[in-house]
């Protein structure tokens, strides 16, 4: 590996890997792997469906309390699926365990440094002649 990787806080060199302010030895590395976190659907369903059902009933007992909060939890429900982005992560296998060593919405990104780890695990297995 003749120029170590460097962006965006991460650094790998033929030593190690870097990243928030975690360090992982290369020699220790047993692999690398990037992993995809998708929506999480089960919270903003949950709040939607709690929202419908409380302007339901407040609509029902003629209650604007109840309808502006049950249709304030929808919109709530709504944003936080809207907001909510998929995420990537670089887990490193060591031989004490797996961890995650960088997350981030760009699957490139984390892939470039998947790629940079192998390089400079293929670089220390070398020998130099």
């Amino acid at each position: 590996m003749e120029t170590p990787f460097n962006d965006r806080g991460v650094s790998v060199t033929r030593n190690a890997l870097s990243s928030a302010g975690l360090v992982f030895p290369v020699r220790d590395i047993v692999d690398v792997r990037v992993m995809t976190v998708q929506k999480n659907k089960v919270l903003p369903r949950s709040i939607s469906f709690i929202g419908l059902v409380l302007a339901v009933v407040g609509a029902i007992f003629r209650s604007p309390v109840g309808m502006v909060c049950g249709t304030m939890l929808v919109v709530v429900g709504w944003l936080t699926w809207a907001t909510q982005d998929v995420t990537h992560r670089l887990m490193v296998q060591t031989p004490n365990g797996e961890r995650e060593a960088l997350m981030s919405t760009d699957r490139e990104f984390v892939e470039r440094v998947a790629a940079a780890v192998h390089e400079a695990k293929a670089v220390a297995v070398t020998p130099k002649v």
